[in-house]
């Protein structure tokens, strides 16, 4: 366990620190001919991990990843001495969500400026977000229909699900509970639609007032936002650390019992394949058509610039905790504007979940064959519809994955039992779909980018090497 974690505490260390670890340790004698004494083993140190000191920060997440994998099945043990480290982590990211998608949208529609800009750009918004959410549930369709995961599947083993019944929302109840009663309780409680409807009207009437009070509120919360990615940037200093805490915390629970993880890949295996085989398809051709054909722009370029966002949702199973990472890495790496990352990117991040839909219908699917009932047409078309509804209002209900199954299930007369037989394999699942709703978001974030008439950093890359 220490030989782990002091192994990855080197791979972080930046060139600044390893220098002045050396220069503070070591000493010249007086004849200035550069010999150091008594400090050989810095030196060492030094040229020994001269390569490590250089590594990118998503490499040094991909090295996190690996070593808490191994840390978490041969130490499940001694998890707890480092999943405080996960812990901290996502609290600190999520400490700052709420305050980042006021000041970020508030920010972005000030400086939109008129009603019809604003208009078109959140019409280009939402026409992305139901056009691939539609893309990612007919993909999710089709392959349940042609590997068929259910059949056959024992019914047996059942989990027991609680809280589900009286707990999802109808789609109604989500859009009139965008509006708040109190802000103060919507930010408490972390309802992020509720919070960008409220950032929106900031945004927008600031725009409407007197040029005076106008410069003073563009100015404060151009600098609310302006803080906001200083202070991300400073917890991203401490990403590796973080999924290091919660990767060997999640390998730990799930290799805690070897026996019941073969029996789980027996009767879920298939199921396991069919999701992640369509959030492939999904992620890897369709998004990235996207992004070449109608964008013009370069899909690796994107994945390379995507790179720590991407790895970080991926262990962290979180859209919202992932944001300030996403507009950080869009804005910088990429050159998308402030004026769209601001809106494109925490509206979606509540609102678009195609790697979500996608799931829910195919674990809809599954579980009617499991059941042995035949969903004819119809029903699979309300089974899209219903898919798509309910990811829409995902961020803002309790026990969001599940209760979007249990809305599902219920618009076609299935039994909510049902969801107990999926429950095992949830949270390995929600890895790889929440990195497929941050991937959408981002791709999103550059199509409108492009439609807006700017200029990305690959665009111009391509473009310098061509000279």
């Amino acid at each position: 366990m220490i030989y782990c974690l002091r192994l990855y505490s080197v791979c972080s260390l930046s060139v600044y620190e390893m220098d002045t670890a050396v220069s503070n340790e070591c000493q010249f004698d007086n004849s200035k001919s550069f010999r150091y004494l008594g400090c050989y083993n810095h030196h060492y140190l030094l040229q020994r991990f001269s390569i490590m000191r250089k590594i990118e920060l998503h490499w040094q997440i991909l090295i996190a990843i690996i070593l808490a994998v191994v840390f978490g099945v041969f130490f499940s043990n001694y998890v707890s001495y480092v999943s405080w480290m996960g812990t901290i982590f996502i609290r600190s990211l999520k400490m700052i969500v709420a305050p980042l998608i006021l000041t970020s949208i508030a920010s972005g529609v000030a400086n939109i400026g008129s009603a019809g800009n604003l208009g078109k750009l959140g019409l280009k918004t939402m026409a992305y977000y139901m056009l691939t959410s539609v893309f990612a549930i007919t993909t999710g369709l089709l392959m349940v229909n042609i590997m068929k995961p259910g059949v056959g599947a024992n019914l047996g083993l059942v989990e027991e699900v609680d809280g589900l019944r009286g707990s999802a929302n109808s789609f109604l109840e989500i859009i009139v509970n965008i509006i708040p009663e109190n802000i103060f309780a919507a930010f408490v409680n972390n309802q992020m639609l509720s919070i960008i409807f409220f950032a929106l009207l900031i945004g927008f009437f600031i725009s409407k007032l007197g040029k005076k009070n106008k410069i003073f509120l563009l100015d404060t919360v151009n600098a609310g936002f302006e803080l906001m990615m200083k202070i991300t940037t400073f917890i991203i200093k401490f990403t590796p650390y973080g999924v290091f805490g919660i990767v060997a915390s999640t390998v730990a629970d799930q290799a805690g019992d070897p026996e019941a993880l073969v029996e789980i890949s027996k009767r879920l295996g298939l199921y396991m394949l069919t999701v992640v085989f369509a959030l492939v398809i999904h992620s890897m051709i369709i998004l990235p058509l996207l992004l070449k054909y109608f964008g013009k722009i370069n899909p690796l370029a994107h994945v390379k610039a995507m790179s720590i966002p991407l790895l970080t949702a991926f262990s962290t199973s979180s859209s919202s905790a992932t944001l300030p990472l996403t507009m950080e890495a869009i804005e910088k790496k990429a050159g998308v504007s402030n004026k769209v990352t601001s809106f494109v990117l925490p509206l979606g991040a509540t609102i678009n979940m195609d790697g979500t839909a996608l799931y829910e219908c195919i674990a809809a699917m599954f579980i009617a064959q499991a059941y042995g009932v035949e969903l004819g047409m119809v029903e699979q078309v309300v089974v899209i519809a219903t898919s798509l509804l309910a990811s829409i209002g995902a961020a803002g209900i309790p026990m969001a994955g599940l209760v979007m199954i249990s809305v599902v299930l219920t618009a076609v007369g299935l039994p909510l039992e049902g969801i107990g037989l999926i429950l095992a394999v949830d949270r390995i699942l929600d890895m790889f779909r929440t990195t497929v709703n941050v991937w959408s978001d981002s791709c999103g974030a550059l199509l409108i980018a492009k439609t807006e008439g700017e200029t990305l950093h690959y665009s111009e890359k391509k473009k310098e090497e061509n000279l």
